[in-house]
């Protein structure tokens, strides 16, 4: 079944708690350049028991056989589904350093991880849970801030970003570099954080650091659920304009 459209208009009753009143919950963006340690906080925050929203998972479902991405990517860009199966090498030749290429994956694919997110936002506020975390590699470059109440900014010393980035498989200098002027820099982000998760000094401190982040932010008034659908429209057009 196909979820639901993130611009549905009205509250959907799926919403509503028993007395009619909308579930309320903390929304806050976890990000960070890479080979910052996203993924190492994701974890943590999920073993702290706080509901982790992974973009990047949800990209990959959405691109695996029979999901909802691939047939629009195959008409968008002919040859790099072969039985049903996405050739991601061919994909990211296609649209590596080529903005108007990138600009239709992403007008593809964005929408239907909006979607995913709303649905897991949703069961989350109806279960209870108090704050939910989304984990977003690229939140500032798509004005994601705008959505959240809080934003969680993973940092470390550059060098150490460095040594981590360029000991993945297949990664060169040059493609570190294409990636790195794709994001907003670490300086800018860390400006934006409602709270800066030092990554660079061990997995204790970065823990700390989290659990301090978790009880201070399960404290705010949750302002961004249930979605605004036209702040959402208008938020998506400005990002895409602003990439442009």
């Amino acid at each position: 079944m196909t979820p639901p459209s993130p611009y549905d208009g009205d509250t959907s009753p799926a919403e509503l708690g028993e007395e009619g009143e909308v579930a309320i919950v903390v929304i806050v963006g976890l990000t960070g350049s890479i080979g910052m340690g996203k993924s190492t906080a994701a974890k943590m925050l999920r073993s702290m028991g706080v509901p982790v929203y992974d973009a990047d998972a949800t990209v990959h479902r959405l691109q695996a056989p029979g999901g909802l991405a691939l047939p629009p990517i195959e008409a968008a860009f002919p040859g790099v589904v072969k039985n049903r199966v996405l050739d991601r090498q061919a994909l990211g030749a296609r649209v590596f350093g080529d903005k108007e290429a990138l600009r239709r994956l992403e007008a593809i694919v964005h929408p239907l991880v909006q979607q995913q997110q709303r649905l897991f936002v949703r069961r989350a506020a109806l279960r209870g849970a108090p704050m939910v975390v989304l984990d977003i590699p690229l939140l500032f470059e798509g004005l994601g801030e705008r959505r959240v109440d809080g934003v969680l900014v993973v940092s470390a010393p550059a060098f150490l970003q460095r040594q981590r980035v360029m000991a993945r498989p297949g990664m060169t200098a040059e493609k570190f570099a294409g990636i790195l002027r794709l994001q907003v820099p670490d300086a800018v982000k860390r400006r934006k954080a409602t709270v800066v998760i030092p990554t660079g000094l061990g997995l204790a401190p970065t823990r700390t650091a989290l659990a301090k982040a978790v009880r201070s932010l399960k404290k705010k008034r949750g302002h961004s659920w249930p979605s605004n659908p036209w702040r959402d429209r208008f938020t998506a057009r400005l990002a895409r304009a602003r990439r442009k």
